[in-house]
């Protein structure tokens, strides 16, 4: 039995070395749960702030080979990953760090900014992650952060309000959709009766000119020309990579300490890579795998060759158990969150402005995402 662990924690070791290839990507083809050619609806985002227009918008970029459009971000596809590590399936694989925070409970898998998040920062684990971010920054130990939040190496973390250590993603996934047709839709809200012809608008104090009517559901409202969904002629396709690079700047204070790190981190990486995630990614928008056309799974070298491997969701998860084991994972920990934290965070700050520092607004990168 040991010695099956430790051929399964070595299994992939010549990707960790120095020579070993750039990334591992794998592109899988997807579908509207109607069929191809349905439409499906993207994501809406704040329009520009200088635009005439104030609508919601889709992110749909036009290319020579047609409009493109995003339908799950770099940022939210991490958040459905990181979730898989809350199923009974892989729970064991990460320590459980669960903030209380007055009656809420809240789980770091669930935080967006990871280690980084100031619903741990002002925590009481907010001295030892101080601690672990320092390490990662001046001396380039991931072992602090990773025995707290593994995680945040794997999709990303910025600790922007301190350190300013970044963690690039090793992680990153998008959901496309290709050769995009925009569409529009039109709705008329007609209320169950004349509010006004029964008196009740008069009889709540209004008028029947009244701006607050239709906020209230008391007429009609129409709602013309709002986004539509698209349809994506061209396909929709998932695209993942795993950046071995990045993982190969993961350290420790020594060759075997960093070796374990490593191997516990692609492990983890390859859970995220190769378990199903989910496609409900929101209101008209559920996707299920296009079978007729076959996920490609490939290594990239650095001089651009290429080699197709496969790896079964079994094999991932059987790899990152004996890495797991081998490293010896962070305890899991129930902790509060300490108010007394946050006011002393918000007067040094006050403090900073007063000298005249703090010049430019604190920046925080959504979703742990980094530059």
């Amino acid at each position: 039995m040991k010695e099956t662990g430790r051929i399964e924690k070595e299994k992939f070791d010549k990707w960790l070395a120095d020579d070993g290839p750039a990334a591992i990507i794998s592109k899988e083809q997807l579908r509207p749960v109607v069929g191809e050619g349905s439409i499906v609806f993207p994501p809406t985002f704040a329009p520009d702030q200088n635009a005439s227009d104030k609508r919601s918008e889709y992110v749909i970029d036009q290319t020579r080979s047609g409009k493109i459009c995003l339908l799950d971000s770099v940022g939210s596809q991490a958040n459905r990953m990181e979730a898989l590590f809350k199923s009974q399936k892989y729970s064991q694989l990460v320590p459980k760090v669960i903030i209380k925070a007055g009656t809420h409970e809240v789980n770091l898998l669930d935080a967006g900014h990871r280690a980084a998040d100031a619903i741990v920062r002002y925590s009481e684990l907010g001295e030892d992650l101080g601690k672990a971010f320092k390490a990662l920054k001046e001396n380039g130990d991931a072992l602090q952060l990773a025995k707290i939040a593994p995680t945040s190496f794997v999709f990303g973390a910025w600790d922007s309000r301190d350190t300013q250590a970044k963690i690039p993603r090793i992680v990153s996934s998008t959901i496309m959709a290709y050769d995009v047709e925009s569409l529009t839709r039109s709705a008329q809200y007609i209320p169950p009766l004349d509010y006004k012809e029964a008196g009740i608008v008069e009889e709540a104090g209004l008028t029947s000119e009244s701006k607050d009517l239709g906020e209230l559901g008391l007429t009609h409202v129409p709602a013309p020309r709002a986004l539509g969904g698209i349809i994506a002629h061209g396909g929709i396709r998932r695209e993942c990579v795993l950046n071995l690079t990045a993982l190969r700047t993961i350290g420790a204070p020594d060759a075997a300490s960093t070796s374990k790190l490593r191997r516990y981190i692609l492990g983890l990486a390859l859970v995220a890579f190769t378990a199903p995630t989910e496609l409900n990614l929101r209101q008209g928008c559920l996707l299920v795998r296009n079978t007729d056309k076959a996920t490609e799974w490939k290594v990239i070298k650095y001089d651009g060759a290429t080699e197709s491997f496969a790896l079964s969701q079994e094999d991932a998860l059987a790899y990152a158990q004996a890495a797991a084991e081998d490293f010896q994972i962070g305890k899991s920990r129930n902790v509060q969150f300490k108010s007394e934290r946050l006011k002393e965070a918000v007067k040094a700050k006050g403090k900073r402005v007063r000298k005249g520092g703090d010049k430019e607004v604190s920046r925080s990168a959504p979703d742990g995402e980094v530059s």
